[in-house]
Order: C-alpha cells, then sequence, then structure tokens
C-alpha cells in the first residue's frame, strides 16, 4: 500500500489529491477509505508525505517542505535536523516555531532566499513527549505547572487535579499530561496525572529527572524472566568455535565505582620490531538475540543512563553487571579485534573472532596511572608499561592525521548515603585513560573498515564537519582577539589554532567557543566519517553492554542476520535520540544536586570560593566557566560594588569608570554563588568577598583600543560545553 501511494504522489502527472479522490485513482474499493486514510496518517507522521491546505496530499518536497527533527534552545530558537543529510540544519526564529517542543517531528517550510538557511514550521508531525514535569501554581483563576525544561517557555494550564494517588499542593512538583496545542498564541492545556511531592522532599529532585526524561526505574517482568533464563556462569558447550585466550594476560581498566566492564586488552611483543594486541569486548550478542523481549527492551533504551545518584542500565544486571560483564577470575565470552602492530603504531594487520577469556586484573584508572609513575615490578606491570608507549604512538599518529584535541577535564560529584554533595572531583584524561582510549579507537576504526570491506550493512558513528557559516564567525571571533586564526575548513589549520590556545590565557575560553560551532556526534547508517577523530570510517563496537548501536555492530559483523523489527535506519535515528536524552538527563541529575548543595550555601551566609575563567562578555554582566562545580553561569555587573563598568564592544572586555579595571576573555577569577534560579536553571555569580572588602576586579593597566577591522560575534547563549566523550 505504501508504495502504491508514494508512486501515485510522485507522479510526474500528478495534482494534489484528497482522500476520495485518491480512492478513485488507486483505484480502491469505497469500503478501503479508513484503511488509507489510515496509512496517509501514518505516512505524513513519518514526514514520507504532505497534507496540504484542502486535505490534500503531496510529496513533502514538492511544496518545499522538509521533515525532521526540531531541537530548540533556552531563547526559543529552533534548530532543524532534516531527515535528508544532504539538507543543512535550518534555523527556525522564535516566531517561526508554532507549537514545536525541543525534539519534535516537525515539517518546516524554509524561506526564500535558501541562503538565508532559515524556515517556519508549518506542522507538528509527532510529538517527542506528552509527558512534562514542573511545578504546580495557582493565579487568580485557575491553576497551571511551570515547566521544568527551560526550553518550554510556557505555562500549562491544568485542572483541579483528581484520582493521583496524593494531595497536590502549590508548589509540589508534579507530572502532567500534554493536551492537544494549536496555537502558540494560547498556553497549552494539560491533566496531571502524578504528584512527586514538595521539591525539598527526600528523592524528589531525582524523581523528577527521572519523569522528565521518561526514564524507566524498573525492567518489565518478562525482560527479568528471559536474563534469569540464560543462567549465570559460561557454559562448556559455549566455548566450542571459539578461540581460547584464558592463559592470556588480560587486563580490564576503568573508573574505580563502574561495574560493567564492557572491555578487556593483552598484549605482547611478538618480535623487536613488533606486537601483537587483543581487543576483547564483551559478546553481549551471544545473549541478546534480535526480537526478543531482552533485545526489544534493550532497543527501546537505546543506551545506559548515568544520573549522578544512579545507573539506569540497558541491559538487566544480571546481564550488564554479572553474565556478559568482563570481572577477573572468570570465564567470559567476547568479541575479539586482534592487531599486528608495528613498534611505531601502524597497524599491519587485523583478524576478528569469538574468544573466551580469563581476565587477570580489574584496574582502575588512578591504580595505573600510578603503575606509569613507577618502575614495574610483576608482569602485568611491565605490560601495562609497553601498552602505555604503544598507546602514545598510536596517539602520535592519530594527530598527525588530523585528529582534534577536544578534551576538557570532567568532574565527578560524590554524594553521601543522602543524596547531599560532599565533594566534586575533577578528572583529567591522563595517560591511564589514554591507554585504554587509544585501543578502543584503533577496535571501532578496524571494525568499520571490515564492515565497508564487506558491503554490510550496519550503524556508524558519525561526525559531519562544521557549518561553514559558524566557522566564519568563530574564526572573526578569534581573529578580534588578536589570535592568529587560518581557514578553519582545513583540519591541520584547526589542530594549529587548537595548540595555540593550548598556551594562552585566553586559550581555554575560545576552545569552548569553537565545541559550541560543531555539529554533535550521531548514528548513521551511512560511513559519514568522524571530522573530530579525523576517521573517514569509524562506528561503534566497544560498549555493547551500555549501547544498543554496538550490539548492533557485532550482530552485522558475526551474525549478519539482524532480524530486527524497527530498519537500520529507524533504529540509527532512534539511538541517536536516546543518547541526546540521557545526555540531558545525566546533565540535569547533576544541576539539580549542584542547586541544591549552592542554595544550601547561600542560606549558611558562608558561599565557598571557586576558581572561574571569563568565558564571555556583555554590556550586563559576563559568563564564567567555574571549573570546581563542572558549570558556567553570569557574573551580573550589578553585584560589582568597586565599580562602576562599562562594555569596550570594539575589545570585547569591561572597564571600570573610576578604577580603570577591566575584566576581558580568558581571565581568571574567584567566585562565590549570588542567586540560584532553579526555575530556570540558572545560577548567578559575584566577584569572591575576601576579609569582609566588597568584591573588586583584577587590576590590569587599561590601554586605549586600537582599530582592528574584526568585531566580535554577538547573540551566543550561555556556554554550556559539553564535556562528555561521546565519541
Amino acid at each position: 500500500m505504501e508504495n502504491q501511494i508514494l508512486k501515485l504522489l510522485g507522479g510526474n502527472d500528478y495534482a494534489p489529491a484528497n482522500v476520495p479522490e485518491l480512492l478513485q485513482q488507486l483505484g480502491w474499493s469505497r469500503n478501503r477509505q479508513q484503511e488509507l486514510q489510515r496509512e496517509l496518517s501514518r505516512l505524513e507522521q513519518a514526514g514520507r508525505i504532505a497534507r496540504i491546505k484542502g486535505n490534500r496530499y503531496i510529496l513533502p518536497q514538492e511544496a518545499d517542505l522538509i521533515p525532521g527533527r526540531i531541537r530548540m534552545n533556552r531563547a526559543g530558537k529552533g534548530f532543524l535536523q532534516p531527515d535528508d543529510a544532504t539538507i543543512k540544519e535550518i534555523a527556525i526564529p522564535e516566531n517561526a516555531t508554532l507549537t514545536a517542543l525541543h525534539e519534535d517531528y516537525v515539517l518546516v517550510r524554509r524561506d526564500r532566499p535558501e541562503s538565508k538557511n532559515t524556515g517556519t514550521v508549518i506542522r507538528v508531525l509527532k510529538r517527542h513527549r506528552t509527558k512534562i514535569v514542573g511545578t504546580l501554581q495557582k493565579g487568580s483563576r485557575f491553576l497551571y505547572v511551570v515547566p521544568d525544561d527551560p526550553r518550554i517557555p510556557h505555562d500549562i494550564y491544568v485542572p483541579e487535579p483528581h484520582d493521583v494517588g496524593r494531595p497536590a499542593h502549590i508548589g509540589d512538583k508534579v507530572v502532567v499530561d500534554l493536551r492537544e496545542w494549536e496555537s502558540r498564541n494560547a498556553n497549552p492545556e494539560g491533566e496531571i496525572i502524578e504528584v512527586l511531592g514538595a521539591p525539598d522532599e527526600e528523592g524528589v529532585d531525582m524523581l523528577s529527572v527521572l519523569r522528565q526524561y521518561d526514564l524507566p526505574l524498573h525492567f518489565p517482568k518478562n525482560v527479568l524472566a528471559e536474563a534469569r533464563a540464560i543462567g549465570s556462569e559460561v557454559m562448556p558447550h559455549e566455548l566450542r568455535e571459539r578461540e581460547d585466550c584464558r592463559s592470556h594476560q588480560v587486563v580490564t581498566i576503568d573508573p574505580d565505582d563502574a561495574k560493567d566492564f564492557d572491555d578487556a586488552i593483552c598484549l605482547q611483543r611478538v618480535s623487536a620490531e613488533q606486537w601483537k594486541l587483543w581487543v576483547h569486548i564483551a559478546d553481549v550478542s551471544h545473549y541478546v538475540k534480535p526480537g526478543t523481549a531482552l533485545d526489544v527492551e534493550a532497543g527501546k533504551r537505546g543506551n545506559s543512563t548515568y544520573l549522578v545518584d544512579r545507573v539506569i542500565p540497558m541491559l538487566p544486571e544480571a546481564l550488564s553487571n554479572e553474565l556478559c560483564s568482563l570481572k577477573p577470575d572468570v570465564d567470559r565470552l567476547t568479541k575479539c579485534v586482534e592487531f599486528l602492530i608495528s613498534r611505531d603504531g601502524r597497524v599491519l594487520a587485523t583478524k576478528f573472532y569469538a574468544a573466551v577469556i580469563h581476565s587477570q586484573r580489574r584496574f582502575a584508572y588512578r591504580e595505573v596511572l600510578e603503575v606509569l609513575q613507577r618502575k614495574p615490578v610483576t608482569d602485568i606491570e611491565r605490560m601495562l608499561h609497553d601498552a602505555n608507549e604503544l598507546a602514545q604512538r598510536i596517539r602520535r599518529l592519530r594527530f598527525e592525521a588530523g585528529s582534534l584535541e577536544l578534551d576538557f577535564p570532567e568532574s565527578k560529584i560524590r554524594l553521601d548515603d543522602a543524596g547531599h554533595i560532599t565533594r566534586i572531583d575533577k578528572v583529567e584524561n591522563d595517560i591511564s585513560h589514554q591507554l585504554i582510549e587509544e585501543f578502543m579507537l584503533l577496535a571501532n576504526e578496524a571494525v568499520a573498515t571490515r564492515l565497508m570491506d564487506l558491503n554490510l550493512q550496519a550503524i556508524y558513528r558519525v561526525h559531519e564537519d562544521p557549518d561553514e557559516r559558524r566557522l566564519r564567525e568563530y574564526r572573526e571571533d578569534v581573529l578580534s582577539h588578536h589570535v592568529p586564526c587560518g581557514n578553519l575548513s582545513r583540519p591541520f589549520e584547526v589542530q594549529k589554532l587548537l595548540q595555540k590556545l593550548g598556551t594562552l590565557p585566553i586559550g581555554q575560553a575560545l576552545k569552548i567557543g569553537f565545541l559550541k560551532s560543531l555539529m554533535r556526534a550521531r548514528y548513521d547508517i551511512n560511513p559519514l566519517g568522524h571530522y573530530g577523530l579525523a576517521k573517514k570510517k569509524y562506528t561503534h563496537f566497544t560498549s555493547p553492554i551500555r549501547r544498543y548501536a554496538d550490539l548492533v555492530v557485532h550482530r552485522a559483523l558475526f551474525q549478519k542476520d539482524q532480524r530486527a523489527g524497527k530498519s537500520l535506519k529507524e533504529t540509527a535515528e532512534h539511538i541517536s535520540g536516546t543518547e541526546r536524552n540521557s545526555a540531558d538527563a545525566e546533565r540535569d541529575s547533576k544541576d539539580v544536586k549542584l542547586f541544591s548543595f549552592l542554595n544550601a550555601q547561600l542560606a549558611s551566609g558562608k558561599p565557598q570560593c571557586y576558581p572561574a575563567l571569563v568565558t564571555d562578555l556583555r554590556n550586563f554582566g559576563f559568563f564564567v566557566d567555574v571549573m570546581g562545580l563542572a558549570m558556567s553561569g553570569l557574573v551580573p555587573l550589578s553585584t560589582m560594588e568597586d565599580d562602576f563598568y562599562i562594555y569596550d564592544e570594539q575589545r570585547n572586555q569591561l572597564i571600570g569608570r573610576r578604577t580603570r579595571r577591566m575584566i576581558r576573555l580568558g581571565d581568571k577569577l574567584e567566585v562565590q554563588v549570588a542567586k540560584v534560579d532553579t526555575a530556570k536553571k540558572q545560577v548567578d555569580f559575584r566577584l569572591a568577598v575576601k576579609d569582609g572588602e566588597a568584591p573588586k576586579a583584577p587590576f590590569k593597566p587599561y590601554q586605549q583600543p586600537r582599530r582592528h577591522q574584526f568585531q566580535v560575534s554577538s547573540g551566543r547563549q550561555r556556554p554550556q560545553p559539553d564535556r562528555r566523550r561521546r565519541r
């Protein structure tokens, strides 16, 4: 039926027709009208056809309509990611988003001329989320809910809640089921379906995050039953036709609190000039078969989600933390990529096969770093030293090929039993992380190459080239700070710039700006390459316990029989969405804990001091990246008591009218929390007060501005760099 409809609508002599006319043109009987309407509705929601004036149907491209997923920012502006990968991202002004919400599937008409690359939402085809978490408030005549998500700017009108399990009080966190919303000029309406409780009630903060991002707390019974039926040990018959690597010196290297060990390595010297490297990955595909309840649930979740206080796993713990996890001192099944590598780090040969291992040691990153900083004592420690030297050679080759150094230090929030922050640890991407990272990148590239050589259908990890317009704007920004900058469409010029920024006080702030100009990595059935890694062939293979993409790739390479309910294209789009959803949930879970932590500091009257980096300046204040909190915020000029500061737009700096003190991009300051707005999810800071004195900007001699041709680009939102490495 689908093919018949699309063929008719794509015909040269087709004119837009309504349902009765289509029925006649298709040659179908009148009693099939409802069947046709259902199929037309399905195709419209999928963006395959479009409904225009008079309820007539055409192909979207015939009316210059573009289906895709819209993403909103906090200012209400939208960005369409078109289904057609050949069409670049389209900006949607705030007044042209219709009733679209973040991640909705929409139909957009591109504005003319097309060079503007803007558009207008014509229709919302499918809501991404119909359940919204917010705070219950009362107006003069009605109740309304203020959404927690700042990307939803409209309050939602609700009637008095009934049959929701507990009474709702003003100020409570609630879950609203959104009703039809047809006009942007009227507020949306909804119905309260769950009362979570007061915001400061224990557990409500994280429950709000779970509900907002639709993260499940439990697995269905049939999924748990399947996991239990598999058993808890590797059985002898499962070892048939597997390479026996149990005598090898296999180890795992992971964070200290990890429980799901996806990958393991072993390194042996073959000759003075060659090494043999085994990269073992948990054989999840042996246990999770296509079409089973386990597979359907894993596909639905798409990936594990690592919230600040818990993990929402993709697979039940009986598999993720036990039978699939490459724990030490037990037999485990793996898929292995075996490399023959030259002394200078070049891959000479690869082999792919199923194996069984018996890991000899589970290392945390900090333990490996300690080993690498002293002389080796045991055979395993000597292997780690050799592995580090080889990984660093591979890393140098990767950067020589054009790979970009985009890593920022991460922060790990530590909580007590009551869910309160005890400390925030800084996590550096040191040589212990790089050791395992380089080997995993090598395996991902090797598998992608193998899939492409065999012409096998699979899912690839892609990171497309940045938009040229954004790169030009960023280049102008860099040049306005008198930093040399070449043509950034050339990767080696980007490398040169990033290396230069690493030596400048202003460097980290400008590096954040570069990150914001990049596209977001995603999954696709086409091997479009990875810009950040400078790899033409790349996929995800090394984490099948926590990423469904890797499980699909395992099946494609070793089983060559997907038998999945969805097409690979649908799967790639779905898991790209679940990854974004998880990233947002992970960020928000940290934020709610940090907001509570900072509010407690305000209540105590003794807020802590934190080092901060100035990342952006405006005429109302300046933005800072607070490294110790892994968050950004605004320092309003209204909090500056030592002087009246004026914004010099030409030189992008703030100048004290009386003291001539200056604040510039890249300045390092100390700040304290001044205000926490949990509704807008924003934090204001002020310069740190020391010894009871009014906060002062750092003193710098003022110089008369020099004329130069470049102006600072404007219109940026609050900087919020994505510190997670999701390559």
